[in-house]
């Protein structure tokens, strides 16, 4: 593939991204290639997340927590009742 890709958005959408491309210095298609980035990699992460969270061994972690040599919490790190 050449890299190109032909897009329609609506006139309000293509506007503000135009401004905001503008104010920031940079081109439309940079603005629109930089946002495609963005949610590409927010929505690995997710997944990326969700797949590590569905392999956790909740026992573990609770048994880790709960050790009798470990120490409480910083107050800066305890959850605030």
């Amino acid at each position: 593939m050449d890299g190109g890709v032909t897009v329609h958005l609506p006139h309000a959408l293509t506007d503000a991204a135009e401004r905001i491309a503008r104010e920031g210095g940079t081109t439309l298609d940079q603005f629109v290639a930089t946002a495609v980035a963005e949610k590409l990699s927010a929505m690995k992460s997710g997944a990326f997340l969700a797949e590590r969270g569905g392999r956790a061994d909740q026992a573990a972690f609770d048994r880790f927590m709960n050790r009798p040599d470990g120490l409480p919490p910083a107050p800066e790190d305890r959850w605030s009742d």
